[in-house]
């Protein structure tokens, strides 16, 4: 996906990276990028800074709510706390302008290899299973039987600590100290508003119950489907 406002440039990425044989996305709507990025769900992002309304750093932080897919930011500007910033805000790496396309084809080819191929940490996705929900952390997603919901990062991160202290309680103070550990102070409703999120998505799935709130301490994983079974 190529977020770039100019496009004389944004053509030529679009033309070049095709050739490739990679599908390519330019983004066209500025202020709602978000809803291009879950319709097209990319790989790999190339951000430009200076966009219209929000910069490249917003986005990329918006980005980093919903995916860990490389972000490589590519600009114009080329002072040391601009990069500093890049990564600082989620960015995986920089490209400055003007570029030499066979450099950004590169860099793209590395990060992929880093995030999905033959670099990717053990090589092997995770995939976390009670009896017959599975969650899938890094695609954002969370199966059971034929049905399947799209999860955000926090959401997924919430699910993946509850799977994993199952049957114990996964608590209110664990929890926030995972999803939020960059904040100095979050909302006391912040985690009640995501946890409403969470219970969504499992009665999309058709599970009822799903999370139990545990008075004073957090909450536990505690599904049931068709009134029969049980995690």
């Amino acid at each position: 996906m190529i977020v770039e406002d100019d496009p004389k440039i944004a053509g030529h990425l679009h033309t070049f990276i095709e050739k490739y044989g990679y599908d390519v996305l330019n983004a066209d709507d500025f202020e709602n990028l978000m809803d291009s990025f879950r319709r097209f769900r990319p790989d790999l992002v190339l951000l430009d800074i200076n966009l219209p309304r929000f910069d490249g750093f917003y986005w990329c932080r918006q980005i980093r709510l919903e995916s860990i897919c490389p972000v490589i930011f590519i600009s114009a500007r080329t002072g040391e706390m601009d990069q500093v910033m890049a990564l600082e805000n989620g960015g995986d790496d920089f490209i400055t302008k003007p570029f030499h396309s066979d450099v950004v084809m590169a860099k793209i080819r590395s990060q992929l290899r880093r995030a999905y191929g033959e670099y990717a940490a053990g090589n092997k996705e995770r995939i976390l299973q009670k009896d017959g929900l599975k969650l899938l952390p890094e695609r954002l997603e969370l199966r059971f039987g034929t049905a399947e919901v799209t999860l955000t990062k926090k959401e997924a991160d919430i699910i993946e600590s509850l799977m994993d202290r199952h049957p114990r309680v996964a608590g209110r103070e664990d929890l926030l100290e995972k999803l939020w550990d960059d904040q100095m102070y979050v909302d006391e409703n912040t985690l009640n508003v995501n946890m409403t999120r969470v219970r969504k998505k499992f009665q999309e799935l058709g599970i009822t119950g799903a999370v139990e709130t545990v008075r004073g301490a957090g909450y536990r994983l505690h599904v049931t489907w068709n009134g029969a079974e049980e995690l």
